[in-house]
């Protein structure tokens, strides 16, 4: 059940300003790439002031018009969390592989996550300069995603989405027992879900505790509302409460379709070897 109100509920507001604040960030990750200085930059350094430019306090009035899932329509500022990733892709924004670089912004209540925006920056970049860069996908559970073509890996294949640069004996151990047709090995989270939902491939698997909160949120809600899974190695849902730790210490296991399958072929040596 939808609800309508005559004024936006705090969840759609929320979305909304966290799609506006997505595609500043998209705009800010082209910016630093156009001026040719990357730098280094520790995650642990000071709040300091930001400029104004950099503020954005705009709501995407699409979003705004939308009604709420009424499961959702009674929900407080300080019942929610927000995970946000600015840069997922890092490493790869570094060396040029800027269709793996995403921006996400994931919204979790009572500990699941409900409503995610990714931002593609460079989603376009390579189809000439007539072409419109960037994108943003956006999605609440019990009113859809929004902002992609959903396509889907034709019946019988087998196409595993995994991680580029942090591989290991346990992640390929867990992928040769999955049989696939192919291996597609790309950076960010977010990038690999919009593999899945956009058909080019049929599962991601990560066996490995490296993968984050602020990974998984944004791009779980967008996997779920077309009817995707998305969980753990053991097939245990994440959690995403304020209090839980940031690492998904057992892995991610996501699918469009088929998510039994791809668990049932998890080895059990794997299992063993993640802990949730």
């Amino acid at each position: 059940m939808l609800i309508m109100a005559s004024s936006p509920t705090v969840l759609i507001r929320l979305v909304a300003s966290a799609y506006s604040i997505a595609q500043k960030a998209g705009m800010i990750v082209r910016s630093v790439m156009a001026g040719g200085d990357l730098g280094i930059v520790e995650k642990d350094l000071p709040v300091q002031e930001v400029d104004q430019e950099l503020i954005e306090d705009g709501q995407w009035e699409e979003i705004l018009k939308k009604p709420c899932p009424s499961q959702y329509s009674a929900i407080k500022e300080e019942d929610l969390v927000v995970w946000v990733d600015p840069l997922d892709g890092t490493k790869e924004y570094t060396e040029g592989l800027l269709d793996n670089v995403t921006v996400l912004i994931g919204i979790a209540y009572e500990g699941k996550a409900i409503a995610g925006v990714i931002n593609q920056p460079y989603y376009n970049y390579q189809a000439g300069a007539d072409a419109v860069l960037g994108r943003t996908i956006w999605g609440v559970l019990g009113l859809g995603a929004f902002g992609f073509q959903l396509n889907e890996v034709p019946d019988g294949k087998h196409i595993i989405t995994t991680t580029r640069s942090h591989s290991s004996k346990l992640v390929n151990d867990c992928i040769s027992a999955m049989n696939p047709d192919n291996v597609l090995r790309v950076g960010g989270a977010g990038n690999k879900i919009i593999q899945l939902i956009e058909g080019k491939a049929s599962a991601y698997v990560f066996a490995s505790p490296g993968c984050k909160k602020w990974d998984t949120c944004a791009p779980e809600v967008i996997l779920q509302a077309v009817g995707g899974k998305l969980t753990d190695i053991h097939g245990n849902a994440l959690q995403y409460h304020k209090e839980v730790k940031h690492m998904n210490s057992a892995g991610v296991l996501a699918t469009l379709r088929n998510h039994d399958y791809y668990a049932s072929r998890v080895p059990e040596t794997v299992k063993k070897a993640l802990v949730p």
